[in-house]
């Protein structure tokens, strides 16, 4: 483990509080607390067992958020093609995972991926495998 070497601004703190208020993203929420606990002066090896990430990855959010800010705390475009499902399409799915399957004229009391792809396409018009309904 190499010792971390940054300057980290004087105001750090109060920055990550704020991001971390008014972020709403999972990933980056608990990249930013992770940070916000380093910055707090805890190391990063004891950050990483807490929150059981990886003392690289905790490394590497550490010196992203040191240079540009909260912004490099932020998810980056990926590679490959983009999800079928969005985010607009996500909401509607994870209502009806809460739902009872027999309340939408299933004849099963747990869903299948083929009968959530049936009754989302109702629902919204778009048509989606059941493939595309299993990864939500």
């Amino acid at each position: 483990m190499r010792p971390l070497k940054l300057h980290l601004p004087d105001d750090a703190l109060p920055i990550l509080d704020i991001f971390l208020k008014q972020t709403k993203e999972a990933r980056v929420f608990r990249r930013a607390q992770a940070v916000r606990d380093v910055v707090k002066g805890q190391r990063l090896q004891t950050v990483s067992d807490t929150l059981h990430c990886t003392y690289a990855a905790l490394r590497q959010w550490v010196h992203r958020f040191a240079h540009p800010g909260t912004q490099g705390l932020v998810e980056r475009p990926r590679s490959g093609r983009p999800p079928k499902v969005t985010c607009a399409l996500a909401q509607p799915l994870n209502r009806l995972v809460d739902a009872a399957p027999l309340q939408h004229g299933s004849l099963h009391a747990q869903w299948s991926c083929r009968a959530l792809a049936t009754v989302l396409a109702r629902a919204t018009g778009l048509q989606r495998g059941r493939e595309s309904v299993r990864g939500v």
